[in-house]
């Protein structure tokens, strides 16, 4: 049986979703999206038959799940009006921009016994999967320390950025809340949750918006230390994670799908495993582990607990950012 999926939001992120979700072959597609235009393109596209241009008309006959793909501000009350009507929910990052309605939210899934997964998508990644199992193993005893650095030309990639939600904090928008979130939330589910932290975030090079563009944080997880730098402007797409442990350490390179561990000083470091993966391959992924999620009611890899946490975090930086200053995280 086909489930019926409504993509709320079909512009960058969206039209992914629609893609990915199709590829599932487990669903029938619906859209519902304000710019009609669009709509039309991709449902002709996709062989969408139904689309609407108001959550309230594609209410009118509930689908079985949504995933919401507006502005991250929107994501609350849109999830809340799904939710009443019984729709399981897959939310995009980040959840939210305040905490508003979000216990509120809580409640409702637990009382309608509702699937609700936030699409930390980077949590489908094998890398990421190594990483939580190699600290969960302890193969190279406890984990002490981990750096993240990261950095892309974020124009190339995203050449519209000026005219979408990232050119505003209040929309989602900004390295912190759309860009390093990714790493913080996977840091998270590899290291558990994040304590403390002080931030250092400035506007460097973006041209036509102000939000910041380069992020470096120092982070507590409890006992273990690290820290996270990013920037939206170098021109090599690369993002690394390295963990050290009591007796060890593994580089993740996730722009070359492999990594490496390290044991002895003079013996550089050994190969340990590669992948093959297109981008959308962790999108499809993402899609099928939450249809699976909905046909045996199970936890999602990110639920909303975890996705709190992490908009905890994203708050927290913004906050640290303006005082300079440590913030403790809830």
């Amino acid at each position: 049986m086909l489930h019926r999926v409504l993509i709320i939001g079909v512009g960058s992120i969206g039209h992914r979703h629609l893609r990915c979700f199709q590829t599932t072959n487990r669903v029938q597609l619906e859209i519902c999206e304000t710019n009609q235009a669009l709509a039309d393109d991709l449902a002709r596209q996709y062989g969408v038959q139904r689309v609407f241009s108001s959550l309230d008309d594609a209410l009118v006959d509930p689908p079985d799940a949504a995933v919401i793909c507006t502005p991250a501000h929107l994501h609350i009350p849109m999830a809340h009006q799904l939710a009443n009507r019984g729709v399981d929910l897959l939310i995009e990052k980040p959840l939210s921009t305040s905490i508003d309605g979000i216990e509120e939210l809580q409640q409702l899934i637990t009382q309608r016994e509702l699937v609700c997964a936030i699409a930390y998508v980077m949590r489908q990644h094998p890398l990421v999967e190594s990483a939580k199992q190699a600290v969960h193993d302890k193969r190279f005893g406890s984990l002490l320390q981990l750096t993240v650095t990261s950095g892309q030309d974020f124009p190339f990639y995203r050449p519209a950025y000026r005219e979408t939600y990232y050119a505003k904090h209040t929309t989602g928008g900004g390295a912190i809340q759309d860009a390093i979130t990714h790493m913080m939330n996977s840091i998270q589910w590899i290291a558990g949750r994040t304590t403390a932290l002080v931030c250092d975030a400035a506007h460097q090079q973006l041209p036509g918006v102000s939000v910041e563009d380069t992020v470096h944080v120092m982070i507590r997880h409890g006992a273990i230390m690290g820290s996270l730098t990013l920037n939206q402007f170098q021109s090599p797409n690369e993002t690394t994670l390295q963990l050290n442990f009591e007796r060890g350490s593994i580089r993740y390179e996730f722009h070359n799908n492999k990594w490496a561990f390290s044991t002895e000083p003079e013996a550089g470091w050994l190969p340990g495993g590669q992948y093959k993966l297109e981008r959308d391959d962790l999108f499809t992924k993402q899609a099928n582990v939450f249809l699976d999620c909905v046909e045996q009611r199970t936890t999602p890899t990110c639920d909303l607990h975890d996705a709190l946490h992490t908009l905890h975090t994203n708050l927290a930086m913004l906050e640290s950012n303006q005082a300079k200053q440590w913030v403790h995280i809830p």
